[in-house]
């Protein structure tokens, strides 16, 4: 009696097991998707366009900071496409890196149609060595409480010009970083270069300056707690922008959206039409000189224009004195007259966003309310992961902060910024 009732357990049980091992492979959650989703997407931009270690980048951007499923996955790269599967077998998914438009995020696996999709490659200028800080600066760089943990890289600039600079174990001023959300006015940019028309109604009852503003009332979830809206277009949806505009309407009021920048993102490359993928690289990254950026799309053909530029730390400094000169280089006007104003203009929430996908309070300040004492005029670029760019026009002072910093550490970089103004 006992074998069998032994014997029945172990069948239910195999049958449990082997149910189990099906859906997985037919149908997995949509939650292990977009975990190697993610890790498939990070792996590659960071291994083609940052030249770093695989492993490194398992353990220290996937595994270290993330999900605990995420301690689950493996990778394999073959001819410069990354698979990454959950113990080896399950949800698999695909990124694909393309010479001059990075890595992209393959969820139909249709990966021959996306290596279609190519730029010439733009060598990027050689940096050399880090510049030594002197003097309060010197001390200010080498104190950690100020860097802050998971440091990558931080860049202080003054009239122009690298004044002292600091980087993380492993990165260099050649590094590529990845700006996350800075990317967000970096498309704005893009819009300005183009002349879109800020009231181009581009849904319903929704124009260019709502989006612009986070107050387009689009009902896009922006939680990177499971599979959210966010996750989910970032690594289950071909079509991002597609995505998002689908998202339903609702009150016009102050809701942070990468959706939102999805969309303006397919604005300004309808105006620019046939030459949209080039603009990028013709009409801002080269005039500026920064020759590390690559801005990388969608399987689409859009630029994810949420999250999705890499360049060096010294790049991302040339940007902000870029916006710190109004849209001006080298005595050129590149941007329209008042459309920087717009970054420096409050969208009227207290979180301190403003009207052209900028922020005008620092991460700590949005978090309570409370300013941390920077000269008035200071306005920023932010995003995930502790990825700030502070831009002090009337001390002409830029501070570039970058590294894999979760919000959950607790650090934020108004100290750093304040300390740096105050030597200044």
């Amino acid at each position: 009696m006992l074998k069998k009732i032994l014997a029945g357990i172990g069948a239910v049980v195999l049958a449990l097991v082997v149910a189990m091992v099906v859906w997985l492979s037919v149908a997995p959650p949509k939650l292990l998707r977009v975990g190697t989703g993610y890790a498939a997407k990070i792996l590659c931009s960071n291994v083609f366009l940052a030249g770093r270690n695989p492993k490194a980048v398992l353990a220290d951007d996937v595994q270290a900071p993330g999900h605990p499923v995420l301690k689950l996955v493996s990778f394999n790269i073959d001819d410069q496409v990354v698979t990454v599967r959950l113990l080896g077998m399950f949800a698999p998914s695909v990124a694909v890196y393309r010479p001059g438009l990075g890595c992209v995020n393959v969820p139909d696996f249709f990966v021959s149609k996306v290596r279609r999709l190519s730029l010439p490659e733009v060598k990027p200028e050689p940096q050399g060595a880090p510049i030594a800080a002197a003097g309060k600066l010197a001390d200010i760089l080498t104190d950690k409480a100020l860097t802050g943990p998971g440091l990558r890289a931080v860049v202080v600039m003054q009239d122009g010009k690298v004044i002292g600079e600091a980087y993380g174990d492993g990165f260099t001023p050649d590094t590529r970083l990845l700006g996350w959300s800075m990317t967000k006015t970096v498309n704005a940019a893009l819009i300005g270069r183009a002349n879109v028309n800020l009231d181009q109604v581009v849904a319903p009852n929704v124009t260019i300056r709502d989006l612009a503003a986070m107050k387009s009332g689009l009902a896009f979830n922006e939680d990177y707690g499971g599979v959210s809206d966010v996750s989910r277009m970032l690594y289950l949806e071909p079509d991002m922008a597609g995505f998002a505009a689908g998202m339903p309407a609702g009150e016009k009021k102050y809701a942070y959206s990468t959706g939102s920048s999805l969309i303006l993102t397919r604005s300004w490359m309808k105006a620019v039409g046939k030459d949209a993928l080039t603009y990028p690289r013709e009409a801002l990254f080269g005039p500026l000189g920064m020759t590390s950026a690559v801005f990388e799309t969608d399987e689409s053909g859009t630029f994810v224009g949420g999250s999705y530029v890499y360049a060096t730390a010294r790049d991302w400094g040339r940007f902000g004195q870029f916006l710190m000169q109004d849209g001006v280089w080298e005595d050129k006007r590149l941007l329209p007259e008042g459309f920087v104003g717009l970054m420096r203009t409050s969208n009227g929430s207290e979180e301190g966003y403003s009207q052209m996908q900028s922020w005008l309070k620092g991460p700590g300040e949005s978090d309570t309310g409370k300013m941390a004492g920077l000269p008035a005029d200071t306005f920023w670029l932010r995003g995930h992961d502790g990825q700030t760019v502070t831009i002090i026009p009337s001390q002409r002072l830029i501070v570039v902060r970058m590294g894999l910093t979760p919000w959950d550490l607790g650090y934020r970089p108004e100290a750093l910024v304040k300390t740096v103004s105050e030597t200044m």
